[in-house]
């Protein structure tokens, strides 16, 4: 994508509204299925912002929103996630073509949110197909895969 600030050019491959489904797990909770939409778009600044929402697959209601912001440093991508949960996320990692993988550098929490120690997040994409893995540790439980889905750019 050359119409992307050249900042933020090695990430524009995330540019786009994507669609699809997941599958989300961990030891306090029940298994669950997910549809989910995530939209990353450009405003002429070096970086992107993120939009994801996730619905209940088969009722329909919702369960999860947050919102972000990715940058390029010139070697390594950073990623600030912001949910309504009361959690801050702020990560850093490497990416290898069109994969990333983010680990958390920074965790932050209102004082009414759960704990959340760390997170990690890899995302792959392939043409017009995105996959990731999200993993934590949260609530007093080692580190381990939450969430995984597979969207594709509409």
């Amino acid at each position: 994508m050359n119409d992307v600030h050249p900042g933020i050019r090695p990430l524009a491959f995330l540019v786009g509204t994507w669609r699809g489904d997941g599958a989300g797990d961990y030891p306090t909770i029940e298994p669950f299925s997910y549809d989910e939409e995530i939209v990353v778009d450009h405003v002429g600044k070096p970086f992107l912002r993120s939009l994801q929402r996730t619905r209940e697959a088969t009722a329909g209601t919702p369960l999860h929103t947050e919102t972000g912001y990715w940058r390029w440093t010139g070697i390594r991508p950073e990623l600030v996630i912001a949910q309504p949960t009361g959690v801050v996320e702020v990560l850093t990692g490497e990416l290898k073509g069109t994969t990333l993988r983010l680990r958390s550098v920074l965790v932050g929490t209102t004082p009414t949110a759960k704990e959340v120690a760390t997170t990690e997040r890899r995302i792959v994409v392939e043409d017009d197909v995105m996959r990731y893995r999200f993993s934590m540790a949260a609530v007093g439980r080692e580190h381990g895969l939450h969430l995984e889905a597979e969207l594709r750019r509409s």
